[in-house]
């Protein structure tokens, strides 16, 4: 059976003492929790989590990270710098650096080359934009931001993805999918997969994200393909985060 796992993505959030508030109560829970649990906080950020939750079992995410290994990049953050400070998961692709920085699918396929060269599980963000659920078109949207991992990574190294699906029109906006809508693309999702290996696809954990809440993550975790969350405003809420994960069982 696959471990539930509730990732919490901070986003462009915090600060070093509400951080401290955050770590200090999730440390306290972490071990009360059947479901494994996943921190992403901002790049500056990430040695604070590391330091605090380094005894707990709880993992470290980053956000982020370069497709490149090193050089003159201004700005940029490489996976390798990432696995230096111990952290262990990287987003790849979500919904805002695609839409705001414009990462398009060849760019992602280098950053999640880049991760796992370093060592680091990639969680690989999908999902559809309102337009484009309104059209119809959310299973063909998913399956065209999975298919280019599919090419260019052998099985054993997507052994190491874990893949979110969030439906871009309920980030932040308080709708959600239904628990039966989510379901249905998530066991989408594993029928690709399965296309390249069945017994691989049994085992990777499948993530829904989207408006999230300790109200709605029972029903939504209760499907037999949603292994779990990944949860944005309601991760910088040691209680709602912690309720999430309670669910996730």
């Amino acid at each position: 059976m696959r471990q539930k796992r509730v990732a919490g993505n901070w986003k462009m959030n915090g600060d070093q003492a509400q951080n401290a508030a955050l770590l200090h109560a999730i440390a306290e829970q972490a071990e009360k929790t059947t479901a494994a649990l996943l921190v992403c906080p901002p790049f500056p950020y990430l040695l604070q989590a590391v330091a605090a939750l380094q005894t707990t079992g709880v993992e470290i995410g980053a956000q982020d990270c370069s497709a490149y290994q090193e050089g003159a990049y201004t700005g940029e953050v490489s996976a390798r710098m990432l696995a230096d400070l111990g952290v262990q998961w990287v987003l790849i692709g979500h919904s805002e650096r695609r839409h705001y920085h414009g990462e398009d699918n060849a760019l992602l396929v280098e950053k999640g080359r880049r991760a796992v060269e370093a060592g680091l599980k990639p969680i690989l963000c999908v999902g559809e934009t309102l337009a484009e659920r309104e059209q119809g078109l959310t299973q063909q949207v998913v399956a065209a931001q999975i298919a280019p991992f599919l090419e260019h990574f052998t099985l054993q190294e997507l052994a190491s993805f874990c893949i979110a699906y969030e439906p871009v029109w309920a980030i932040g906006t308080g709708l959600t999918a239904t628990p039966e809508e989510a379901q249905a693309v998530h066991a989408a999702i594993r029928a690709q997969l399965a296309e390249v290996d069945a017994s691989w696809a049994e085992q990777v954990g499948v993530l829904y994200g989207g408006s999230v809440k300790a109200d709605n993550a029972a029903s939504l975790f209760s499907m037999p393909d949603i292994d779990g969350g990944l949860i944005g405003g309601a991760s910088l809420d040691a209680g709602q985060f912690l309720a999430i994960a309670n669910a996730a069982e």
